[in-house]
C-alpha cells in the first residue's frame, strides 16, 4: 500500500470513528464514566488493589535489598 493510500484509509477510518463517537454524545460518556467509577469503588476491587499494592511494595523492597540500594 502506498503512503497516500495508507493515510487516506487512516483518515476515512478515523473520521468514521469520530462520527460514531460523536453520535453517542456526552450522555453516553457520562454513563460509561459513572459505571467505571462505580466499579473502581467496589469494595472487593478496593481490597484487591490494597493486596496487590502490599505485594508490589514487598517485592520492591526485596529487589532493592538484593541490588544494594
Amino acid at each position: 500500500m502506498s503512503g497516500f493510500k495508507f493515510w487516506l484509509v487512516v483518515a476515512v477510518v478515523g473520521g468514521g470513528a469520530y462520527v460514531l463517537g460523536a453520535r453517542a454524545g456526552r450522555a453516553r460518556y457520562r454513563e460509561i464514566s459513572g459505571a467505571a467509577k462505580h466499579l473502581w469503588d467496589d469494595p472487593s476491587l478496593r481490597k484487591a488493589r490494597a493486596q496487590s499494592r502490599k505485594l508490589v511494595d514487598k517485592a520492591a523492597k526485596k529487589a532493592a535489598k538484593k541490588l544494594g540500594v
